[in-house]
This record gives structure tokens, sequence and C-alpha cells, in this order.
């Protein structure tokens, strides 16, 4: 069996979740189908491989982003002959999926790890190609052989954003953790890089710490957890590892906290870029526990990512995250009552906020209970989100896919 992966991202070209989820499904995918093809945005690779690198179309390099997307699409599209089942991640590459299979009539098999009617704050970003992204979405889902959910709540948000999508096509396979490439520095070589790392961004290794890991998007809440940050006791540190703003809107609002959290207290270190995997492992390690303040989240790779380094997670009970953290356990569930319009807006903010820095100050007040916490976390990480398994379910899924495929032919 070929499979054909379509991704926005992949490496060299890595920017958030889904870009990792990719990279690891594609190393578990490489042993278990006969022959792997990868095709994904930002241009060609220079070691290309199986991996087949697509640039925008010169002629739509004025156009509205959404266009763009929609011309590397076609061209994603005209170079999947041969395979027998296409799987596309994100709405950027479910036209090039959904084009695909009409094309050689194989399913298309969606992984979905956000959904466009939940994230309308894009509208400030794309103008009209929002309503591009979304038709794009609704089509592909709705014509998938099958639709991936990386978690329960996701599940939910997908049969109720898309009512006509049959509920037996969707299945929950969770995002996976690779145990080997994230832990805690244990060499002497990883322990001088990390004394280096924290020297750098002056980050003190002897005061306890929140770290937050992401995009400053409206679906992450970062502005929340900066106001909730204001309650945390002096002596903690905030490290925000956050960048790549949607909006410059959203960026002035996140500057403009960031500045009024550093006027009244210190330990306030903001890192704006994409950091290597070995400086982030050492600013996780450093770090006491971490924050996930999301609005909206399907899963959330950060989180697993911070409890296979140890760390306690704090996180917001919607979406994905309460099938990671064990409330009490691995860490604490924020409780929020939120909109269900599509934006995910706290009903009660500031009580949403308060109830962060509660959780917070509990973990951060006993470092024995971070420890135990963090250990739980490790063992919950290992024991349920190996790719390993992953990978297997997903081979499953392609196979019951083709087989169907093939009676209906």
């Amino acid at each position: 069996m070929r499979v054909d992966l379509l991704t926005r991202e992949y490496p060299p070209h890595v920017y958030g979740g889904a870009g990792v989820h990719v990279t690891e499904l594609a190393k578990v995918l490489r042993s278990r189908v006969d022959e792997l093809r990868i095709h994904a945005f930002d241009g060609p690779r220079e070691d290309a491989g199986e991996v087949l690198g697509y640039s925008d179309l010169p002629e739509l390099a004025h156009a509205n982003p959404a266009l763009r997307t929609l011309g590397v699409d076609i061209a994603i599209a005209a170079d999947t002959v041969g395979a027998d089942l296409v799987h596309s991640h994100t709405w950027y590459a479910n036209f090039a999926g959904h084009l695909s299979s009409l094309m050689n009539d194989i399913p298309h098999v969606v992984t979905a790890h956000s959904l466009e009617p939940l994230r309308p704050w894009k509208a400030e970003q794309l103008g009209g190609g929002y309503r591009v992204s979304s038709f794009v979405e609704r089509s592909a889902y709705e014509a998938a052989a099958g639709i991936v959910a990386v978690s329960h709540g996701m599940r939910e948000d997908i049969l109720r954003a898309y009512p006509a999508v049959d509920p037996d096509r969707v299945h929950v396979i969770h995002n996976g953790i690779d145990l080997t490439q994230w832990h805690i520095p244990t060499t002497d070589a990883e322990k001088e890089h990390q004394v280096k790392v924290l020297e750098h961004w002056g980050v003190d290794p002897d005061r306890p710490s929140v770290i937050f890991v992401g995009r400053i998007t409206r679906q992450k809440g970062l502005p929340y957890f900066l106001r909730a940050a204001r309650r945390l006791p002096e002596e903690v540190q905030v490290i925000l590892c956050a960048g790549a703003p949607d909006t410059p809107q959203i960026a002035a609002e996140v500057e403009g906290l960031v500045a009024e959290l550093r006027n009244s207290r210190n330990g306030v270190v903001l890192i704006s870029e994409m950091l290597p995997r070995a400086d982030l492992i050492a600013l996780l390690d450093a770090a006491t526990v971490f924050i996930t303040p999301s609005i909206y989240e399907p899963l959330g790779i950060v989180n697993l990512e911070a409890m296979a380094v140890g760390l306690p997670v704090v996180g917001t009970a919607t979406g994905g995250i309460p099938d990671v953290i064990v409330d009490g356990e691995t860490g604490y569930l924020v409780p929020i009552k939120q909109l269900h319009d599509g934006t995910g807006t706290p009903l009660e903010p500031e009580q949403f906020e308060s109830d962060m820095a509660d959780r917070l100050i509990e973990v951060l007040s006993s470092p024995e209970k971070a420890h135990q916490m963090g250990q739980a976390g490790l063992r919950h990480a290992r024991d349920y989100f190996s790719w390993d398994a992953i990978g297997d379910k997903t081979v499953a899924l392609y196979q019951k896919r083709v087989h169907l495929s093939l009676i209906h032919i």
C-alpha cells in the first residue's frame, strides 16, 4: 500500500503541533506501509528523497493567502497519482487530499488538528480567505473516507461543527510523544548545554518558575495567563516561549501585558524565536510547572512534551486537554465556562484567571508535590501516548478504508 501524507508543515519548516505530529507519524509509518510519500509546503527540500516540497505559485504571489494555499494544493494533487490512500493534515492540505480522492478514486483520510468553525478570529488574519478555508475544510470532512480526531473532545467538536459527517467515520487516535527525543538532560554535555541556555536567557534555576510554550494566537489564551500571573508569588519566574503572532492586534495585546507584568515583578522572560529542541528541554527541565491556558485545544502536543520532561501541567478543562491531564495526579485542570459560538471566549474571565492562578500556586507551593505530579505525568505519557501504538492504529484505519473502497468499486 502506498500512502501519501499531505501537510502544510514538514522539517525543516515546522511551526506548531500539527507539524510535529506529521513528522513523528511519518517515522512510524515508514516500516508499516509499502511506500510512503510526503507532500509539503514551503518549497523543495535539499535532501528530497520521499519528500516533495512545493512553493507558492508565482502567478498568485499577490493573492490572498488562502488562494495561494489552493494553488499549492492543486500542484500536490497532480502528484498523488498512484497512491492507494492520501492522508491530509489541517485545512491547508485538505483541498489537496479532497482533489486527489476525486481525481484518483482513492480514500482520503483527514486528521483534525483544529477546526475552522472554532477559530473565527482567523477572519482578522485572512479576511475573505477565512470563508475559503472554512469551505475547504467542510468539503473535505464531509467527503472524507475517514477522519482522525486527536482527542475525544475533538471528536465531539467535529460532529457538532459538521453534523453531516457520519459518526462511524470519526476515529479517536491521540497525538504521541517520542520519549527518546524528549527527556531531561542526563549526560555531561546536555547538562553543560542547559547551563548555557539558562544563562543566555537569564533564567535562575534556583527560583520556582512557570513556563508557557506556544504561538501567540487567540486560541492559546496567553493573555489570560499573563493576567493570572499577577497573582503569583513574587519569587516565581514567568518564562514565555511565545512567538509567531497571528495578527498585529494579538501581538500588541501580549506585548502590553508582558510590559505591565515586568513593571510589577522581575524574572519575566520572553523568548519569541523558535527554539531548538535541546534548548526548549533545558528550559522545561528548569521549570516547576507548565501552563496551558488555551481556550481551544484539540489535544496539545506541548503538554506531552512537558510531561515527558517530568513537569506537572496545569491546563484548561477544554477540548482535548482532559484527555492528557489526570486532574490532581499529573497536574490540574482549570474549570472554564465559555461560549460555544466558535470563539471559546470565557464567560467569567476573572474567575478563570483566578482559578488558574490558584492551581499554579497549589503546585508551586510544594516542590515535593510538583515532583510527584511530574513523575506521574511522565509515566502517563509513556503508557498512553507512544508513537508505535499510534502508528498501528493509523495503519489499521488505512487498511479498513482501502478495503472498503475496493468493495464499493
